[in-house]
């Protein structure tokens, strides 16, 4: 662990020369260090080897490697994958003495064997999952990573974009042949699932070069990138010109059939989906399926029957919370009665326009920049990458969908981007709009992210692996200790926004084991989330089909961020006066995302290296 290898270093340098250590301890401790070394150099290597799976995620951390190519989204690559994971342990298992490492190494080779036992985890039940949805799917995801990712400095660069535009054929079709597979055992999301694919997929072929009418995302992104090529003077236009056609022959001939055949076969079983929507516990294999996507997104051995308990206790909590600024504004009916009055009253919405959606964006950027100058007193750590509020692109935004953040490259050279759907105002109350912006972007998403990328002294992959009950724990947790901070929810019904906020996830523990483990339907789901929550229908039908088709996501968030406040308990309990909160937070985020059992551990070091001074 970093802080006792820093404390140790310091230790050695102040000591005085009587107090070396004899020969032997020295030989020791150089064999350590040379063992240490040894396995940072081993984990760059792999780590390297592992990138090479995944182009598209190169490009994401700004690498131009293998950039024409395009995943393999096969089975067959998945497991080639998940064979390498497999060979780089018992590698590593081979090559290092667990005992010899510093604390710090160990986190990263536990992280590392880790992360190869949730893949094999996973791919246990790969066919009981979703491959197509309104939430998953690279059908809206592939376009949309291109657009935002592929930078394009050069021709080759353009050439290379060309080049994976002309690969959609192959890889949406890879993805359909999962969906007709995993279907074939009788695995099918609902029927709402089916509907937003077949309408997503119509919209990014609906449009030139193919129709009449506006140009589609990508022709539209394209041209524009060949055109800045010749704004910079980079290439002429005659070399424009046949970098255009060479781009609209791709998109004709891969691109649309690509489209094609996800469309043929989502309109072809649609007869086949439930038209009851319910949740995975009466699939095939459903229970047992269920408790592994709990085991892996909460990354505890937490029970459904737990979880359902856990988030009806925190219901009951967050409802008193919710009684007592009911009664500070004054408003004379029951809570229920002041949900409807926050939920339909017109204070409380932008204007259903694009000026509206603008001044949403601005104003939650005004909220983040009133958090930024906060943020020193709170954490040591501070990210270096800046961030952007940018509405959803049209040919993916949903009305009520859920707000999201997509990181920038680890060098600064591209931002974070807070997401923000803003097609349907009245899905976006203003009493939400603080918390949100925290959750997204700080001190939530993206200081955690961007810290996590810009780490220096731990293995490269440990700055970029993810655990969603450890990100979104956080997210959650950042939600509360922003009303720490001076300038924040200054107005109680921002402040009623971040009660609804935590109970929209404790919600999610109880709506998301009953639809999974007790056999809710979508029609129950609703109701209790409806008893509990003022958010808009609209935007509780969407959460409510989210958790339908993600089974076991929705819980990370308030299991993590429990276990974040268990943590900080702990800490202010055993420490008295000497916590300090920019340590705890610095020692949380210092390490990367981790499961919470690591996370735990890295913890409990620190308040032991605080106890010893």
């Amino acid at each position: 662990m970093r802080f006792a290898t820093s404390l140790a270093l310091a230790a050695a340098l102040l000591a005085p020369a009587y107090l070396a250590a004899p020969a032997a301890a020295q030989q020791t401790q150089q064999t350590a260090s040379a063992q240490n070394a040894r396995l940072h150099a081993w984990f760059e290597a792999k780590y390297e080897e592992q990138l090479k799976f995944s182009p598209l995620g190169l490009t994401q951390l700004g690498r131009k490697e293998l950039y024409g190519e395009l995943d393999d989204f096969s089975d067959a690559g998945a497991d080639a994958q998940l064979a390498w994971q497999k060979a780089s342990v018992e590698e590593m298992e081979r090559t290092f003495d667990y005992a010899a490492l510093s604390p710090q190494d160990q986190l990263a080779y536990d992280l590392w064997k880790y992360e190869y036992e949730s893949a094999a985890e996973a791919a246990r039940w790969r066919g009981n999952g979703y491959v197509l949805s309104q939430m998953q799917g690279i059908h809206t995801s592939l376009p949309s990573l291109i657009i935002s990712t592929h930078r394009v400095d050069t021709a080759q660069d353009m050439r290379d974009y060309i080049s994976r535009v002309g690969q959609f054929d192959r890889a949406l079709g890879q993805v359909a042949d999962r969906a007709a597979a995993n279907a074939a055992r009788g695995v099918r999301p609902p029927y709402f699932a089916y509907d937003f694919v077949i309408a997503e997929a119509k919209k990014l072929i609906d449009g030139a070069p193919f129709t009449a009418g506006a140009d589609t995302a990508l022709w539209q992104d394209g041209k524009a990138k060949i055109a800045a090529l010749v704004a910079a003077g980079t290439i002429d236009e005659a070399a424009a010109t046949a970098l255009r056609g060479e781009l609209e022959a791709a998109l004709k001939a891969s691109y649309l059939p690509g489209y094609q055949r996800i469309i043929a076969f989502m309109e072809s079983d649609r007869a086949n989906a439930p038209t009851t929507a319910t949740g995975v516990g009466s699939l095939p294999g459903g229970a047992a399926y269920y408790e592994s996507r709990l085991r892996l997104n909460t990354t505890t051995d937490l029970t459904a029957e737990q979880i359902h308990q856990i988030g009806l206790t925190d219901i009951a909590r967050l409802r008193g919370e919710m009684e007592a600024i009911r009664a500070k504004v004054g408003f004379e009916g029951d809570l229920q009665a002041f949900f409807d009055h926050v939920k339909t009253g017109a204070f409380n919405y932008f204007p259903q326009s694009d000026a509206g959606a603008q001044a949403y964006v601005e104003a939650a950027a005004a909220a983040i920049d009133t958090i930024e100058a906060q943020l020193p007193a709170y954490f040591g750590l501070l990210p270096k990458a800046g961030l952007e509020v940018r509405r959803v692109e049209p040919f993916r935004e949903q009305a009520g969908g859920a707000q999201h953040y997509r990181s920038g490259t680890p060098d600064g050279s591209r931002p974070g981007i807070y997401y923000a759907h803003l097609s349907d105002m009245s899905a976006m109350p203003k009493n939400m709009l603080e918390v949100v912006a925290y959750h997204e972007g700080l001190p939530g998403h993206h200081m955690q992210i961007s810290i996590a990328q810009e780490l220096t002294g731990v293995p490269t992959f440990q700055t970029q692996v993810g655990y969603t009950a450890y990100a979104e724990g956080w997210g959650l947790y950042s939600e509360r200790l922003a009303k720490e901070m001076p300038g924040t929810y200054a107005d109680p019904y921002s402040d009623f926004g971040r009660l609804t906020s935590e109970m929209w996830r404790a919600i999610r523990l109880v709506v998301d084991t009953g639809l999974h483990a007790k056999g809710w339907t979508e029609a129950q789901a609703i109701a209790f989330f409806q008893q509990n929550s003022p958010m808009p229908l609209e935007t509780i039908r969407n959460e409510v089909r989210r958790y339908i088709v993600i089974p076991g996501q929705a819980t990370s968030y308030k299991i993590g961020m429990n276990k974040i406040l268990e943590l900080r308990a702990e800490a202010e309990r055993e420490l008295g006066p000497r916590f300090d909160i920019r340590g705890f937070h610095d020692a949380v985020l210092g390490a990367g995302s981790l499961p919470l059992s690591l996370l735990e551990r890295r913890v409990d070091a620190w308040i032991a290296e605080r106890k010893a001074g």
